[in-house]
């Protein structure tokens, strides 16, 4: 039976250190996800960075996009998956659909919707526990660009929906994880559908 862990917070809030933290705790094979694109300098240190701060044996997987069918393809059978980030995902999947000089919020809804339910159903099915994590950008600075307010509601919506099948979600403030309550959504529409 697969478990979820939600991560949430700000940048440089300690959700990548609490995640592993949570991995090495289990046993067996830990698979670890990476969205992030090394497209500039600063990223690619940045991912250097990750890269060094993984323990070795942990077997890695950089998906921009695609999780659900990159993990099904890989053949692994992991213990503990963790997914760093749902944030980047979105971005990527947003960027992949709308050019930011065509921006098309039903298509791009869509195309992340498509991404979201094939990760959900494989999580499913999975045996792991998914430790998963994505930022809080909601409660910032509101972009002054359409693309950018674009990403921060689609995102807002995946953690919705995310936290409302998660089994726990942390919010993770200066490095410090705080569990939060919540209820799960129930609707026609099934568990999991945020509006």
């Amino acid at each position: 039976m697969a478990k979820l862990t939600l991560l949430l917070g700000g940048v440089r809030s300690g959700k990548s250190c609490f995640a592993q933290e949570l991995a090495s705790l289990q046993e067996g094979l830990v698979v670890y996800i990476a969205t992030a694109q090394a497209l500039d300098s600063e990223m690619e240190r940045r991912v250097a960075q990750h890269r060094r701060e993984r323990p070795e044996h942990w077997k890695t997987l950089e998906l921009p996009y695609g999780v659900a069918r990159g993990y099904r393809e890989s053949g692994l059978d992991a213990a503990v998956v963790l997914l760093d980030c749902l944030t980047l995902l979105v971005s990527n999947v947003i960027l992949a659909t709308c050019p930011p000089e065509s921006i098309d919020p039903e298509r791009a809804m869509a195309a992340v919707d498509c991404e979201l339910d094939a990760l959900l159903e494989v999580i499913r099915g999975s045996s792991a526990h998914w430790i998963v994590i994505s930022n809080e950008v909601g409660m910032g600075v509101v972009p002054p660009y359409p693309l950018g307010r674009l990403y921060r509601d689609i995102l807002g919506v995946v953690n919705q929906r995310v936290a409302a099948v998660a089994d726990e979600v942390f919010l993770m403030v200066a490095g410090i994880p705080l569990p939060l309550h919540f209820y799960r959504r129930h609707s026609a529409g099934g568990v999991g559908k945020a509006s």
